[in-house]
């Protein structure tokens, strides 16, 4: 009896050595992981399976690198460069399937209509470094696969959109995303109109800065198609702000009449004809306005104060106008006061 018994544990001993090296590896790759917090691990364009997986046990991500080794050769593991987010105590197979199945995290980043370049900086800044951003705004080799070869700049060469970024892309490769965006999205819309495509770009611009009113829209154009095809100067207040930011003057606030007076080759007030680039990122409806703009007689408009603008074909009736835009805003001024 004696001996029976000492020949059970035997076998269970025997039998757990033999199982125990299966629930190790399992507990190894199905348990929970050494990761405290969420955290993000960036895998570069390059990264070999080794260099990814000694940084995912550096980062406190995974116990194990060999044994990450192991499954991705084992798996043919084909990484994918992107920026990977991880919960705490995600377990090694949670790791490894993430990866495979290239879950990036991306961020996304809204570049609406009528912003400019330095607010597109802004946006864009935990992505491209400011010194860099700068550097590819000028860049040539950008501005020719926006379509417009020579254009001094990106302003304007940006479509309106929401832009999915994560941190492994180069500065370049987000830049270039945006440009390429216009050229497939805007630039075939520039087209047919009464100007050269850049120039059609540019008008439009100033009209998007001047009002968002869709039915106002046409309305602006045509008077600053007049008054180029006269030889007036387009005298738009947009225009004074820009100068005033290019000149390293970035208040947001409304146009003064140092502003209006500043010597630039992008001011309207000081200069003939239209700006050297666009001023910001049209819409579509002003880019439609500057394609065709509305024929008539109007040379002047001037804001109601009502959240619209009041047209004139004279100097006459557009002093009219500007006096009847006086009233409102002093009406509104004592309402406030009240």
């Amino acid at each position: 009896m004696a001996r029976s018994s000492t020949s059970l544990r035997l076998l269970l001993a025997t039998a757990v050595l033999a199982v125990a090296p299966a629930v190790g590896g399992w507990w190894a790759w199905k348990g929970t992981g050494p990761l405290r917090r969420d955290a993000t691990v960036l895998v570069k364009r390059g990264a070999s399976v080794d260099q990814v997986a000694e940084q995912l046990e550096r980062d406190g991500v995974i116990r194990s690198a060999s044994l990450f080794k192991l499954w991705a050769r084992a798996r043919k593991l084909q990484l994918i460069r992107g920026e990977y987010t991880f919960t705490s105590r995600a377990s090694l197979a949670d790791v490894a399937g993430k990866l495979r199945r290239a879950e990036i995290h991306y961020t996304p980043v809204t570049l609406p209509e009528g912003v400019h370049g330095w607010s597109i900086q802004r946006r864009l800044k935990d992505f491209v470094p400011e010194s860099v951003f700068w550097t590819l705004w000028k860049s040539p080799r950008l501005a020719k696969i926006a379509g417009f070869e020579g254009a001094e700049n990106l302003e304007g060469l940006v479509a309106p959109a929401t832009y999915r970024l994560h941190h492994a892309m180069e500065p370049e490769e987000v830049m270039l995303l945006l440009v390429e965006a216009f050229r497939d999205q805007v630039r075939p819309k520039l087209e047919e109109g009464p100007l050269p495509p850049y120039e059609t770009l540019i008008l439009a611009s100033l009209v998007e800065k001047e009002t968002k009113l869709p039915e106002e829209q046409p309305k602006v154009a045509g008077v600053y198609k007049r008054r180029l095809d006269l030889g007036m100067r387009l005298q738009c207040d947009p225009t004074s702000l820009y100068a005033r930011w290019a000149s390293g003057d970035l208040r947001f606030t409304p146009p003064t009449r140092e502003d209006i007076h500043r010597p630039s080759r992008f001011n309207t007030y000081a200069v003939a004809g239209l700006p050297p680039t666009p001023i910001a990122i049209p819409s579509p409806a002003a880019i439609e306005a500057a394609r065709e703009p509305l024929s008539g007689k109007d040379l002047y408009f001037v804001a109601t104060g009502k959240g619209g603008h009041t047209f004139a074909p004279d100097l006459g009736g557009h002093n009219r106008n500007v006096g009847a835009y006086r009233k409102e805003i002093a009406r509104q001024r004592k309402l406030s006061r009240g």
